[in-house]
């Protein structure tokens, strides 16, 4: 059993920063393609970064939704089982709750190949 904890969400005007953390519970967080996607009210829980393991030691791999192209980084501190979600140039429109995920295998942009999940931390971004 796998479970997430989320932290680093709040409050922030049009252009600055946030650092979401997600700490990881298992044993095999080394070896888990890791997510982060967000739900706004009224809307569905979309993909926002992915982090996924190659399958070779070490070698992992950072995907993310164009829209934070650029501004959102997603890494990985394998020794403290936690995964990041540094988040630059904020705008109005990524104001949502932003959920972790974990999965072993599947296709890192679908909520549904997620097998854990966090419970979301709030970001919302002032104009």
């Amino acid at each position: 059993q796998v479970q997430l904890v989320e932290s680093g969400g709040g409050l922030v005007q049009a252009g600055g920063s946030l650092r979401l953390s997600c700490a990881a519970s298992g044993p095999t967080f080394n070896k888990s393609h890791m997510g982060w996607f967000r739900q706004a009210p009224g809307k569905e829980r979309e993909f926002v970064a992915a982090h996924t393991w190659s399958g070779r030691q070490y070698v992992y791999y950072a995907y993310y939704t164009n829209s934070v192209k650029g501004r959102f980084t997603i890494s990985r501190d394998n020794a403290k089982s936690s995964v990041y979600l540094q988040m630059n140039s904020l705008k109005p429109e990524d104001t949502a709750t932003y959920y972790c995920a974990a999965t072993r295998t599947g296709d890192y942009w679908s909520p549904r190949e997620y097998e854990y999940w966090g419970q979301g931390t709030q970001v919302t971004v002032s104009s």
